[in-house]
Parts: structure tokens; C-alpha cells; sequence
């Protein structure tokens, strides 16, 4: 309950002096899980990094009157591409652009990787090299969730043909990734950031309104 961070197993098992084998720890971690799910309004964890004590998702209503601060509210914009690269990782920028169907500008991305939620885990072996993006363990802390495997299921979705990662043969260039020249062909097919569609998205955070589209900001349980 002291620690800042999750702790994974293996830290937990350090604590012990003289030292207790890991199974036994995890055995004992199962029956404090068990335990403290009897306890209203608090809960044992187990997220990407390690287990941790945080308060129960019901709980926010309340928690929200001791903390004027609201967290930010991202746009569908930032939302949507969050969702693509979580489900469809590692996927390229222009990946994300032929499935949302608009331009993804440099800002979404930059909001994503300075929140901690998105980070850049190689380069495409195509033209350009492009960046491959993928989720971060602090995603999955952030959702509660241990692994990927534990994100809603898109089973009735995938067999939508909008959802299936579309091939994309010549990536956009984007000058702040270094990409290499192209001959004049290239550029036809492989458009500059004025050539692409601009996206309707340009605001990183909604607005409040009373629009019911307007999505919901993401408020990940509070830690102890």
C-alpha cells in the first residue's frame, strides 16, 4: 500500500526475510484479492506492471466531490486513434489514416506518446520506414487490464470490412520522421502532409457541450 507503482511479483518477494517461495506469495496475494472483495470500497489489482490497492470503479462519483481538478477530456480524433492502434498494433501512421478515413496530425500522436499510452516500438520494413506504434504497459494499468487479450472482445465487429487493416503500399511523408526522397512517381502516390485530407479533429480535448457524440473522458480508479 506504500508504494507508488504497482509491484510485480518478484519485488513482492523481496520484501521476505528470511525469503518465502513465490508460489506461496501469489497464493497469499489470491486469498488478500478474495479478502479485500469483501471490503466496499477498496480492491487488490492485478494490472500490467504488478498488483496494487485502488479504489473501486463505483467509487468515482464520490471521489470526484474531493477533487475540483477534472482530468482532461480527449476528442473522439484522440480517442479513435488510441482505439485503432491498441486493437490493430503495431500500426503505422498512415495505417491509422486509411481506417479512420482522415489525416492523423502529428499533435494526436505526440498527446498519446506525452501521456504515456503510446510509444514507438520499431520502423516498417517499407518505403520510408515508417514508425510502428503500439500501447504501453501504463495503457494497461491506466484500464485495469493485465494484458491485451483482456480489451473488449471485437468478435461481432471484425468481420466488418471497415475494421480489416487495409494494405497501404506507399506511407504519407512526414518531414519530422526523416523520411527518404522520392522520385516524382513516389510523390503521386505518396502525398505530403498538404496533400493529405485534412482532418475534421483538429482539437486535442473536447469542449463540453450538450452534444451526446461527445465522448466520455477516461478516468482510471484512484491508487493507494
Amino acid at each position: 500500500m506504500a508504494s507508488h507503482e504497482p509491484l510485480p511479483l518478484d519485488e513482492i518477494v523481496k520484501v521476505f526475510d528470511p525469503p518465502v517461495p513465490t508460489e506461496t506469495v501469489r497464493l497469499l496475494l489470491a486469498d488478500l484479492t478474495a479478502e479485500w472483495k469483501e471490503r466496499g470500497s477498496i480492491e487488490i489489482a492485478q494490472v500490467a506492471s504488478g498488483y496494487r490497492f485502488q479504489t473501486r470503479p463505483e467509487m468515482q462519483i464520490n471521489i470526484e466531490r474531493l477533487t475540483p481538478e477534472r482530468p482532461p477530456k480527449y476528442s473522439r480524433a484522440v480517442m479513435e486513434t488510441l482505439a485503432i492502434i491498441a486493437y490493430r498494433q503495431p500500426a503505422t501512421r498512415g495505417e491509422v489514416e486509411a481506417i479512420r478515413g482522415v489525416a492523423v496530425s502529428t499533435n494526436i500522436l505526440k498527446a498519446l506518446e506525452d501521456r504515456g499510452w503510446v510509444e514507438v516500438i520499431g520502423h516498417k520494413d517499407t518505403p520510408g520506414r515508417p514508425a510502428l506504434f503500439a500501447t504501453t504497459k501504463a495503457f494497461l494499468n491506466d484500464l485495469s487490464l493485465r494484458s491485451l487479450s483482456e480489451l473488449p472482445p471485437l468478435a461481432e465487429l471484425d468481420a466488418h470490412p471497415a475494421l480489416e487493416l487495409p494494405e497501404v503500399l506507399f506511407e504519407p511523408i512526414y518531414p519530422e520522421q526523416g523520411r527518404i526522397d522520392t522520385s516524382p512517381r513516389e510523390a503521386e502516390v505518396n502525398p505530403t502532409p498538404d496533400a493529405l485530407p485534412q482532418s475534421a479533429d483538429a482539437e486535442l480535448f473536447e469542449i463540453p457541450s450538450g452534444d451526446a457524440m461527445t465522448p466520455t473522458p477516461f478516468v482510471p480508479p484512484t491508487v493507494h
